[in-house]
């Protein structure tokens, strides 16, 4: 059955076995003046039928299902019909493990479902929802992943720009600080901050990283409780580091990457010690990349590499700005390489980037400015 008829510029697939989640999230879509729910799907053999002759420009599908699931139909559309997929997950461990598997499989995002109280929750995630369609459409990265043309009657979010601008047209040239890196020796501690696109991009950085890292290193991502565990487990067995959920209390290591917990502040004492928090702060992320940096400023000063990458918004930004003041260096993702061009374009704007590289470059650069190989 076909939800709308008036179609409006971004057209969605809706994929999930209950009925009540099929309303909910094509309510929630469509009270979007550029979003259109233009059928739902209660299984991943239906999905797939249903790409192939709707050609929608966004997937929602949840990961469990019957007959076949979000990770059989994922693999499938990726090969006969690419389209940008989010993930919906139940928040337990097990589908925090489903989800990941999905986003190695090519899945643009995902969004976590809370089974408690669900008619609130629900739609607590609407924002969310809104938010993560119109940048994964809008991601120029996906576009190219999933070789599709971008209508013109809907600007992206970021423009890469191309030799076929004319040069009457203003752009942005992304630039840097034009500081000279500083000595290995000057860092005591690295911290990447990262949000939308994050899982995968992190397993072409953190398996790269050399086993001889001199600092700890800190990373925030974006996630909700359980999916943090899950992507530090699998980091670690692809790492020659050791990549570990923090813990509260434990004292900051080199050589140890840790992932701050989902749903909880992470932050650093004086005793150079991890301080897990429930506090709350009056930021949008929990965790937060400005809430940790913050506080790692006040211990290490600017012996401090931060990284930012991939994600929406301008968490990292305030914090990296007092960090690069302080002497700290600053490393930002390419615009080319990111899924969402939000995190790293608020620091490259701010002016505090020290240096811009590809997402490829990433691990390099840091095992350079730490003088390992």
């Amino acid at each position: 059955m076909i939800i709308k008829q008036t179609m409006k510029e971004i057209k969605v697939l809706v994929v999930d076995d209950s009925v009540f989640m099929r309303q909910a999230i094509s309510r929630m879509l469509n009270a979007d003046p550029e979003i259109t729910v233009i059928d739902t799907a209660k299984n991943g053999k239906e999905a797939i039928e249903k790409i192939k002759s709707l050609s929608p420009d966004i997937v929602t599908m949840d990961v469990e299902m019957p007959i076949m699931t979000g990770l059989e139909a994922l693999k499938i559309i990726m090969t006969e019909h690419p389209v940008p997929v989010i993930m919906l997950s139940s928040l337990t461990s097990e589908g925090a493990q489903l989800t990941l598997d999905a986003l190695s499989l090519g899945a643009a995002d995902f969004i976590a479902k809370r089974t408690a109280n669900l008619s609130t929750e629900t739609y607590s995630i609407q924002q969310e929802l809104i938010d993560k369609v119109k940048h994964v459409y809008s991601s120029p990265l996906l576009k190219r992943r999933h070789n599709r043309v971008m209508p013109p009657s809907i600007a992206p979010i970021t423009k890469t720009p191309t030799p076929s601008i004319p040069p009457t047209v203003a752009t942005v040239i992304p630039h840097t600080t034009g500081r000279k890196r500083p000595a290995a020796s000057h860092f005591q501690l690295a911290i990447i901050g990262i949000s939308t696109g994050g899982p995968l991009a992190l397993q072409s950085v953190i398996p790269k990283l050399s086993k001889s890292l001199p600092v700890p290193l800190i990373i925030v991502q974006h996630m909700p409780p359980h999916f943090t565990k899950s992507l530090a487990e699998r980091l670690d067995k692809s790492s020659a580091v050791h990549v570990k959920e923090a813990e509260d209390g434990e004292l900051l290591q080199a050589g140890t990457v840790y992932i701050a917990q989902g749903g909880k502040h992470i932050l650093v004492n004086k005793s150079r010690r991890i301080v897990i928090s429930d506090e709350q702060f009056p930021v949008l992320y929990k965790p937060c990349v400005d809430i940790l940096s913050l506080s790692a400023a006040e211990v290490f000063g600017g012996k401090i590499l931060s990284v930012i990458m991939t994600g929406m918004g301008r968490d990292g930004m305030e914090s990296y700005k007092k960090i690069s003041s302080l002497g700290g260096y600053v490393i930002s993702q390419d615009e080319h390489s990111c899924v969402v061009y939000g995190m790293p374009k608020s620091v490259i704007e701010a002016g505090i980037a020290d240096e811009i590289v590809s997402l490829n470059d990433i691990a390099l650069t840091i095992n350079n400015c730490l003088g390992v190989h």
